[in-house]
């Protein structure tokens, strides 16, 4: 009998050392995804001594995704236009844009973007505050692209301002004149343009979100950002006020220049151009909705034949005889002007390096073979600018919009997917456009009051189709057709599937922003929770004695682990976020104090050290379970229903509670069970002996 028990400890030892082998191997893998810069310094160091004989691999090193408090981004403000939205909706609308919003920026893998609705002034606001993003172009790309899908029908009901409206409307723009040529004979002798900005702008984006006044600062701007102010800036001088109060769709504009430079391309750190180009297409019977009938090896030769005949002169002669391109017998292969970013990556990179008034080699991008004919290239120019806006008042403030199309109840939140499709009769591309449930419904209900009238297409604001209705459609399908090539009508598709908004919204001001809590608050913080560790540590050890030393390990172990699922979910770390896994670390030895506690009294009343480890986990289990599930309930609920900074807490303290729980449930057990039964009679060293 006393074999087999021996024989049966032995077989359970074994396992218990397995498991133990398993739980080093997990945490020198946590480790490495940890902090994996010591082992590759290590790996090269081995090499370096050896000759290159001794070359082990690499890990990778992943860094921490860190929020916008710690790292810094980019904060834009948008205003949105709600004037087509009836007043109960318009809140509910704004809210649609916001999380379109969200939506588009989670595609590109922003941490944790803070995006916020605000109503100030009579008007609707949406800040994104985007970390990691110091490129403001590319945040205004990263959200400005996302198109707005619009149907209208014809406006046959418009208002008419009354006479007393009309009287009230011109004394307030008199006033609102006088007012900017009395502002602007303050700058001009030699006033504090800034203070002059916070006194008089009712521009609302010159106040910030804390009520600060930004001195009429807009930043850096340039023609994309507004054309009007662009054009205004562009004849002032360098530190120079404009000489007279300029009428703009706003208002009246006072503008100082502050500074010019020519725009940087963030993909080449480069003074950033446009160019002006023609092109060849041709493509194969491979690419979808080719008609070619020509091979890929054929095309290529055909080229190649072309590029040897092809002077600046003759170019647009041959891509109209030539090119596949739908269209190209009109517009002869002509693309305008455009700078990085409109087109496919083999396409710019091919042209952007290219002299003026040559033609490229072949270029092969998706689409088939191209020639390129470079006709132009200038620099793009931005100024920094400050700018004081005395509203104005127009009929539309009193009778609504009073154009030719007005709004109906369709738009792109209803849309279910687009696609690229070709028209069977002139082989055009079209997109193809399908709606969802309620968008089908009021599709037809559009279709069906409108038959024999005209239905408009817009696209940002701009009709791109006005087909005449000769029945109510039913199938919940529209397409868009125009002058657009495939590569327009492919990126329109992927721009419509990304989200598409539900009003129309415009930038009202951008900036950089540097972290607000930044690298010292990332430090502090884990000082803090390595103080706190030490100090758990310290009564773990010398209340508990050998056990304590052991969860102290555990814990080691705990906080491994954890630290590695923040880098491979990846979990965006916010300050709110540290102080989470800080206070899961006080949640983690909670359980292993019961554990203890519980083992101790097992301990006292006779139990050998195996029993007393199982009663101790058997009876201390219950109320660590019940314990760790309330806490995951409230995270949980947190998860759900709170902004996004209160989100980083709750996430990050549900990864420690379950860590924590297996941690203490299976690490700290096995380290116990290699305990040895003959140290059960050193009191000193387990905290407590047999009665």
């Amino acid at each position: 009998m006393l074999n087999i028990q021996k024989l049966l400890s032995s077989g359970g030892k074994a396992k218990v050392w397995r498991i133990f082998a398993a739980i080093v191997i997990m945490t020198i893998i946590g480790l490495l995804i940890v902090d994996g810069s010591y082992y590759n310094r290590s790996v090269d160091f081995i090499a370096k001594n050896t000759g290159q004989k001794i070359n082990l691999p690499k890990v990778k090193v992943v860094p921490f995704r860190l929020g916008l408090d710690l790292l810094g981004g980019t904060q834009l403000i948008y205003q949105a236009d709600v004037s087509a939205i009836p007043g109960k909706d318009q809140a509910t609308a704004v809210e649609g844009v916001r999380d379109v919003i969200e939506r588009r920026v989670n595609v590109f893998g922003v941490a944790e973007p803070n995006i916020q609705t605000n109503y100030s002034g009579g008007k609707y606001y949406v800040m994104v505050e985007l970390a990691g993003i110091k490129d403001t172009a590319q945040a205004i790309k990263m959200i400005g692209e996302t198109p707005l899908l619009e149907f209208k029908e014809q406006n046959t009901e418009k208002k008419q301002i009354t006479a007393e409206q009309k009287a009230e409307m011109d004394k307030y723009n008199k006033d609102a004149q006088a007012k900017a040529i009395e502002v602007l004979g303050k700058a001009l002798a030699n006033g504090d343009f800034a203070a002059l900005a916070n006194q008089f702008s009712q521009d609302p984006a010159n106040t910030d979100d804390k009520g600060n006044k930004r001195g009429g600062d807009l930043g850096w701007i340039n023609q994309d950002d507004s054309k009007e102010l662009y054009d205004l800036a562009s004849k002032i001088g360098k530190g120079k006020i404009s000489n007279d109060v300029a009428k703009t769709s706003q208002g009246y504009e006072i503008i100082k220049v502050e500074d010019k430079r020519a725009k940087i391309d963030p993909f080449t750190n480069q003074e950033e151009v446009e160019v002006k180009a023609e092109h060849l297409l041709i493509c194969y019977k491979d690419i979808e909705g080719c008609e070619s009938g020509l091979t890929k090896e054929e095309v290529l030769q055909k080229i190649k034949d072309l590029k040897s005949k092809a002077t600046p002169a003759n170019f647009k002669e041959l891509v109209k005889q030539n090119s596949t391109e739908p269209g190209a017998k009109d517009l002869g292969g002509e693309l305008g002007w455009f700078n990085r970013g409109k087109m496919v990556k083999q396409f710019e990179d091919a042209v952007f390096p290219q002299k003026v008034g040559s033609i490229s080699e072949p270029i092969e991008t998706q689409f088939g073979y191209h020639l390129i004919l470079k006709q132009d290239e200038r620099k793009i120019e931005e100024y920094k600018i400050r700018h004081i806006l005395i509203i104005t008042k127009s009929e539309a403030d009193y009778v609504g919009d009073q154009g030719e199309w007005k709004n109906t109840e369709l738009t792109g939140k209803y849309l279910k997917r687009a696609t690229v499709q070709f028209n069977p009769n002139d082989n055009s591309p079209e997109v193809s456009l399908e709606f969802d449930d309620q968008g089908s419904k009021y599709f037809a209900d559009i279709t069906k009051r409108n038959v024999g009238k005209q239905v408009a297409i817009f696209l940002d604001g701009y009709p791109i189709s006005s087909p005449t209705v000769n029945e109510a459609i039913t199938g919940g399908k529209a397409v868009i057709s125009g002058r657009f090539n495939v590569t327009e009508a492919k990126l329109l598709s992927q721009r419509l599937n990304a989200g598409a908004l539900p009003v129309p919204i415009s930038l009202v001001n951008q900036q950089t922003i540097g972290a607000s809590l930044g690298q010292k608050s990332v430090d502090d913080s884990f000082k803090a929770g390595f103080i706190g560790f030490a100090l758990v540590a310290l009564f773990m050890i010398l209340f508990y004695r050998l056990p304590g030393v052991l969860s102290v390990i555990a814990l080691a172990i705990y906080g491994i682990i954890v630290l590695s699922i923040f880098k491979l979910w990846p979990v965006t770390l916010t300050l709110s976020g540290l102080a989470g896994f800080i206070m899961s670390i006080g949640m983690a030895v909670d359980a292993n104090v019961l554990i203890f506690s519980r083992m101790r009294e097992e301990i006292k009343n006779g139990r050998h050290l195996g029993m007393a480890i199982e009663e101790g986990f058997r009876r201390a289990w219950p109320s660590i379970r019940d314990s760790n599930v309330s806490t995951l309930i409230t995270c949980f609920i947190l998860i759900q229903f709170s902004t996004s900074v209160v989100k980083g807490f709750a996430v990050t303290l549900t990864v420690g509670v379950l860590v924590s729980m297996f941690t203490a449930i299976f690490i700290t057990r096995t380290f116990l069970k290699l305990i040895p039964e003959s140290w059960l009679e050193k009191a000193w060293l387990i905290g407590t002996r047999k009665k």
